[in-house]
Protein backbone atom coordinates (compact mmCIF):
# COMPACT_ATOMS: atom_id res chain seq x y z
CA UNK A 1 0.00 0.00 0.00
CA UNK A 2 1.24 3.29 -0.78
CA UNK A 3 1.39 5.30 2.90
CA UNK A 4 1.49 8.63 0.89
CA UNK A 5 -0.96 11.43 1.82
CA UNK A 6 -3.65 12.12 -0.65
CA UNK A 7 -5.68 15.11 -0.53
CA UNK A 8 -9.24 15.18 -2.66
CA UNK A 9 -10.86 18.68 -2.80
CA UNK A 10 -14.14 19.06 -4.58
CA UNK A 11 -15.33 22.36 -6.42
CA UNK A 12 -11.98 23.29 -6.63
CA UNK A 13 -11.40 25.03 -10.05
CA UNK A 14 -11.42 28.77 -8.63
CA UNK A 15 -12.45 30.51 -5.48
CA UNK A 16 -11.71 28.87 -2.10
CA UNK A 17 -11.58 25.66 -3.93
CA UNK A 18 -8.30 26.22 -5.86
CA UNK A 19 -7.22 28.19 -2.63
CA UNK A 20 -7.26 24.74 -0.49
CA UNK A 21 -5.54 23.02 -3.57
CA UNK A 22 -3.00 26.21 -3.18
CA UNK A 23 -2.22 25.52 0.13
CA UNK A 24 -2.43 21.94 0.22
CA UNK A 25 0.23 21.24 -2.51
CA UNK A 26 2.14 24.15 -0.59
CA UNK A 27 2.07 22.39 2.72
CA UNK A 28 1.97 18.42 2.02
CA UNK A 29 5.18 16.67 1.26
CA UNK A 30 6.42 15.82 -2.25
CA UNK A 31 5.35 12.15 -2.38
CA UNK A 32 1.74 13.47 -1.35
CA UNK A 33 -0.43 13.89 -4.06
CA UNK A 34 -3.91 16.18 -3.91
CA UNK A 35 -6.18 15.68 -6.31
CA UNK A 36 -8.41 19.25 -7.86
CA UNK A 37 -11.91 18.46 -8.81
CA UNK A 38 -14.27 19.79 -10.72
CA UNK A 39 -16.95 19.28 -13.56
CA UNK A 40 -15.23 21.26 -16.54
CA UNK A 41 -12.68 19.12 -18.38
CA UNK A 42 -10.65 22.34 -19.48
CA UNK A 43 -10.77 24.20 -16.44
CA UNK A 44 -9.76 21.32 -14.16
CA UNK A 45 -6.35 20.97 -16.62
CA UNK A 46 -5.63 24.35 -16.92
CA UNK A 47 -6.10 25.09 -12.91
CA UNK A 48 -4.33 22.07 -11.86
CA UNK A 49 -1.61 22.84 -14.31
CA UNK A 50 -1.19 26.19 -13.30
CA UNK A 51 -0.86 24.98 -9.21
CA UNK A 52 1.32 22.42 -9.97
CA UNK A 53 3.76 24.66 -11.98
CA UNK A 54 3.54 27.41 -8.94
CA UNK A 55 6.58 27.68 -7.25
CA UNK A 56 5.69 26.97 -3.71
CA UNK A 57 3.64 23.75 -4.77
CA UNK A 58 5.55 20.96 -3.18
CA UNK A 59 2.87 18.00 -3.36
CA UNK A 60 1.73 16.37 -6.86
CA UNK A 61 -1.51 17.88 -8.04
CA UNK A 62 -3.59 16.04 -10.35
CA UNK A 63 -6.77 17.34 -12.18
CA UNK A 64 -9.81 15.09 -12.00
CA UNK A 65 -13.21 15.78 -13.71
CA UNK A 66 -16.34 15.03 -10.49
CA UNK A 67 -19.78 16.32 -11.34
CA UNK A 68 -20.63 15.80 -7.73
CA UNK A 69 -24.38 15.61 -8.81
CA UNK A 70 -23.07 12.16 -9.73
CA UNK A 71 -23.19 10.54 -6.62
CA UNK A 72 -22.00 7.54 -9.01
CA UNK A 73 -18.99 8.93 -10.30
CA UNK A 74 -18.16 10.01 -6.20
CA UNK A 75 -18.49 6.17 -5.04
CA UNK A 76 -16.13 5.19 -8.24
CA UNK A 77 -13.44 7.90 -7.11
CA UNK A 78 -13.82 6.57 -3.39
CA UNK A 79 -13.38 3.15 -4.44
CA UNK A 80 -10.29 4.10 -6.77
CA UNK A 81 -8.46 5.51 -4.02
CA UNK A 82 -9.03 2.82 -2.00
CA UNK A 83 -7.68 0.01 -4.36
CA UNK A 84 -4.60 2.61 -5.59
CA UNK A 85 -3.98 4.07 -2.35
CA UNK A 86 -5.41 2.13 0.28
CA UNK A 87 -7.83 4.93 0.96
CA UNK A 88 -7.64 8.92 1.35
CA UNK A 89 -6.31 10.68 4.22
CA UNK A 90 -8.09 14.51 3.29
CA UNK A 91 -11.27 15.11 1.52
CA UNK A 92 -12.84 18.80 1.86
CA UNK A 93 -15.74 18.83 0.34
CA UNK A 94 -16.78 22.82 -1.13
CA UNK A 95 -18.54 22.45 -4.57
CA UNK A 96 -21.54 25.07 -4.73
CA UNK A 97 -23.87 26.25 -7.09
CA UNK A 98 -23.76 29.90 -7.89
CA UNK A 99 -27.36 31.54 -7.21
CA UNK A 100 -27.35 35.57 -8.17
CA UNK A 101 -29.53 37.31 -5.95
CA UNK A 102 -32.22 38.50 -8.95
CA UNK A 103 -32.82 34.83 -9.75
CA UNK A 104 -35.63 32.89 -8.62
CA UNK A 105 -34.51 30.98 -5.87
CA UNK A 106 -37.29 28.18 -6.88
CA UNK A 107 -36.20 27.96 -10.22
CA UNK A 108 -32.81 26.70 -9.33
CA UNK A 109 -33.87 24.60 -6.02
CA UNK A 110 -32.91 21.52 -7.77
CA UNK A 111 -29.32 22.21 -8.95
CA UNK A 112 -28.67 24.02 -5.69
CA UNK A 113 -29.70 21.01 -3.72
CA UNK A 114 -28.04 18.41 -5.84
CA UNK A 115 -24.78 20.16 -5.63
CA UNK A 116 -24.49 21.45 -2.11
CA UNK A 117 -26.58 18.54 0.00
CA UNK A 118 -26.89 15.54 -2.44
CA UNK A 119 -23.44 15.79 -2.77
CA UNK A 120 -22.42 16.05 0.82
CA UNK A 121 -24.59 13.24 1.78
CA UNK A 122 -22.99 11.03 -1.24
CA UNK A 123 -18.98 12.61 0.31
CA UNK A 124 -19.81 12.05 3.68
CA UNK A 125 -20.83 8.51 2.61
CA UNK A 126 -18.08 7.44 0.20
CA UNK A 127 -15.39 8.99 1.47
CA UNK A 128 -16.07 8.41 5.20
CA UNK A 129 -15.63 4.93 4.03
CA UNK A 130 -12.49 5.15 3.25
CA UNK A 131 -11.11 7.77 5.41
CA UNK A 132 -7.89 6.59 6.66
CA UNK A 133 -7.06 6.66 10.78
CA UNK A 134 -5.72 10.47 11.46
CA UNK A 135 -7.82 11.36 8.22
CA UNK A 136 -9.58 14.84 7.97
CA UNK A 137 -13.33 14.86 6.62
CA UNK A 138 -14.22 18.47 6.22
CA UNK A 139 -17.29 19.78 4.92
CA UNK A 140 -17.30 23.93 3.48
CA UNK A 141 -20.89 24.82 5.30
CA UNK A 142 -21.32 28.74 6.69
CA UNK A 143 -22.71 30.28 10.14
CA UNK A 144 -25.74 30.27 8.63
CA UNK A 145 -25.80 26.08 9.27
CA UNK A 146 -26.48 27.02 12.55
CA UNK A 147 -30.23 25.76 13.80
CA UNK A 148 -31.48 28.60 15.07
CA UNK A 149 -31.46 30.38 11.70
CA UNK A 150 -34.79 28.20 10.67
CA UNK A 151 -38.22 28.43 12.26
CA UNK A 152 -38.40 25.88 14.89
CA UNK A 153 -41.27 24.04 13.26
CA UNK A 154 -38.35 22.58 11.64
CA UNK A 155 -35.78 22.21 13.89
CA UNK A 156 -37.17 18.45 14.90
CA UNK A 157 -35.89 17.20 11.27
CA UNK A 158 -32.45 18.06 12.21
CA UNK A 159 -31.54 17.94 15.41
CA UNK A 160 -30.41 14.85 16.43
CA UNK A 161 -31.32 13.38 13.48
CA UNK A 162 -29.37 10.92 11.66
CA UNK A 163 -27.68 10.69 7.94
CA UNK A 164 -30.81 9.12 6.43
CA UNK A 165 -33.38 11.36 8.48
CA UNK A 166 -31.72 14.64 7.08
CA UNK A 167 -31.51 12.85 3.41
CA UNK A 168 -35.37 13.17 3.73
CA UNK A 169 -35.82 16.30 5.02
CA UNK A 170 -33.92 17.67 2.20
CA UNK A 171 -36.16 16.08 -0.13
CA UNK A 172 -39.31 17.29 2.06
CA UNK A 173 -38.20 20.46 1.47
CA UNK A 174 -37.12 20.39 -2.03
CA UNK A 175 -40.82 19.05 -2.34
CA UNK A 176 -42.12 21.76 -0.36
CA UNK A 177 -40.28 24.23 -3.09
CA UNK A 178 -41.78 22.60 -5.85
CA UNK A 179 -45.73 22.49 -4.65
CA UNK A 180 -45.37 25.85 -2.93
CA UNK A 181 -45.81 24.96 0.55
CA UNK A 182 -42.17 26.09 1.95
CA UNK A 183 -42.88 29.01 3.11
CA UNK A 184 -46.19 27.92 5.01
CA UNK A 185 -44.22 25.30 6.25
CA UNK A 186 -41.64 27.36 7.88
CA UNK A 187 -38.55 27.28 5.21
CA UNK A 188 -36.99 30.28 4.17
CA UNK A 189 -36.95 31.62 1.09
CA UNK A 190 -33.23 31.71 0.75
CA UNK A 191 -31.98 28.56 -0.49
CA UNK A 192 -28.64 28.86 1.81
CA UNK A 193 -30.15 28.69 5.23
CA UNK A 194 -31.87 25.12 4.82
CA UNK A 195 -28.82 24.23 2.82
CA UNK A 196 -26.03 25.28 5.33
CA UNK A 197 -28.07 23.51 8.48
CA UNK A 198 -28.68 20.33 6.33
CA UNK A 199 -24.46 20.12 5.57
CA UNK A 200 -23.71 20.90 8.95
CA UNK A 201 -26.51 18.49 10.21
CA UNK A 202 -25.31 15.79 7.59
CA UNK A 203 -21.74 16.10 9.29
CA UNK A 204 -23.15 15.89 12.84
CA UNK A 205 -25.00 12.63 11.99
CA UNK A 206 -22.09 10.84 10.57
CA UNK A 207 -19.70 12.07 13.32
CA UNK A 208 -22.29 10.63 15.95
CA UNK A 209 -22.23 7.46 14.38
CA UNK A 210 -17.97 7.39 14.38
CA UNK A 211 -16.93 9.94 17.15
CA UNK A 212 -15.23 7.12 19.85
CA UNK A 213 -13.06 5.29 17.17
CA UNK A 214 -12.39 8.29 15.18
CA UNK A 215 -10.85 10.45 18.07
CA UNK A 216 -9.10 6.93 18.98
CA UNK A 217 -7.45 7.21 15.65
CA UNK A 218 -6.89 10.96 15.39
CA UNK A 219 -9.82 11.20 12.81
CA UNK A 220 -11.23 14.76 12.47
CA UNK A 221 -14.88 14.76 10.34
CA UNK A 222 -16.37 18.49 11.00
CA UNK A 223 -17.93 21.04 9.01
CA UNK A 224 -16.32 24.41 8.60
CA UNK A 225 -17.47 28.11 8.17
CA UNK A 226 -14.37 29.91 6.13
CA UNK A 227 -15.96 33.37 7.19
CA UNK A 228 -16.54 36.09 4.52
CA UNK A 229 -14.54 35.23 1.28
CA UNK A 230 -14.50 37.53 -1.36
CA UNK A 231 -15.32 34.87 -3.98
CA UNK A 232 -17.58 35.41 -7.44
CA UNK A 233 -19.75 33.48 -5.99
CA UNK A 234 -20.33 35.35 -2.75
CA UNK A 235 -19.84 38.61 -4.19
CA UNK A 236 -23.59 39.97 -5.68
CA UNK A 237 -24.48 39.30 -2.10
CA UNK A 238 -22.86 41.85 -0.22
CA UNK A 239 -22.33 45.43 -0.58
CA UNK A 240 -19.59 46.11 1.82
CA UNK A 241 -16.59 44.06 1.13
CA UNK A 242 -14.16 45.86 2.98
CA UNK A 243 -14.23 42.88 5.56
CA UNK A 244 -13.83 40.16 3.25
CA UNK A 245 -10.72 37.66 3.11
CA UNK A 246 -9.34 36.69 -0.04
CA UNK A 247 -9.47 33.12 -0.90
CA UNK A 248 -5.78 32.27 0.24
CA UNK A 249 -6.58 33.98 3.82
CA UNK A 250 -9.91 31.78 4.32
CA UNK A 251 -7.86 28.74 3.54
CA UNK A 252 -5.81 29.14 5.66
CA UNK A 253 -7.72 28.38 9.11
CA UNK A 254 -8.98 25.46 7.26
CA UNK A 255 -5.89 24.25 6.50
CA UNK A 256 -4.41 24.70 9.77
CA UNK A 257 -7.11 22.39 10.76
CA UNK A 258 -6.70 19.95 8.38
CA UNK A 259 -3.10 19.77 9.29
CA UNK A 260 -3.14 19.59 13.08
CA UNK A 261 -1.88 17.24 15.45
CA UNK A 262 -4.58 14.50 16.31
CA UNK A 263 -8.27 15.37 16.69
CA UNK A 264 -9.77 17.65 19.14
CA UNK A 265 -12.69 16.54 20.88
CA UNK A 266 -14.60 19.74 20.86
CA UNK A 267 -13.95 20.23 17.10
CA UNK A 268 -15.37 16.62 16.26
CA UNK A 269 -18.78 17.12 14.65
CA UNK A 270 -18.89 20.58 14.89
CA UNK A 271 -19.57 23.52 12.81
CA UNK A 272 -15.55 24.93 13.27
CA UNK A 273 -15.00 28.39 12.14
CA UNK A 274 -11.19 30.05 12.67
CA UNK A 275 -10.33 27.28 14.87
CA UNK A 276 -13.56 27.06 17.47
CA UNK A 277 -17.00 25.81 17.46
CA UNK A 278 -20.02 27.07 16.41
CA UNK A 279 -22.80 26.36 18.25
CA UNK A 280 -25.31 24.05 16.91
CA UNK A 281 -28.72 26.07 18.37
CA UNK A 282 -26.99 29.46 17.52
CA UNK A 283 -28.62 32.43 15.18
CA UNK A 284 -32.54 33.49 14.07
CA UNK A 285 -34.42 33.24 11.13
CA UNK A 286 -33.59 35.29 8.81
CA UNK A 287 -36.99 36.50 8.16
CA UNK A 288 -35.98 39.95 6.71
CA UNK A 289 -33.38 38.86 3.97
CA UNK A 290 -36.16 36.63 2.67
CA UNK A 291 -38.07 39.81 2.01
CA UNK A 292 -35.78 40.71 0.08
CA UNK A 293 -35.03 38.18 -2.48
CA UNK A 294 -36.88 37.77 -5.62
CA UNK A 295 -39.74 34.83 -5.27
Amino acid sequence: MNTSRIAVVTGANQGLGRALVEGLAARLDEADLVLLTGRDPGRVEAAAREVARAPETRARVEGRVLDVTDTAAIAALADELRASHGGVDVVISNAVARVLPDESQSARADEFIDVSNVATHAVLRSFGAVLRPGGRLLVVASSLGTLGHLDPRLHPLFDGASLGEVERAVESWRGAVHDGSAERAGWPRWLNVPSKVAQVAAVRAVAAERRAADLAAGTLIASVCPGMVDTATSRPWFSDYSQAQSPRQAADAVLDLVLAQGADPALYGELVRFGKPLPWRDGTPLTEQDRLLTP
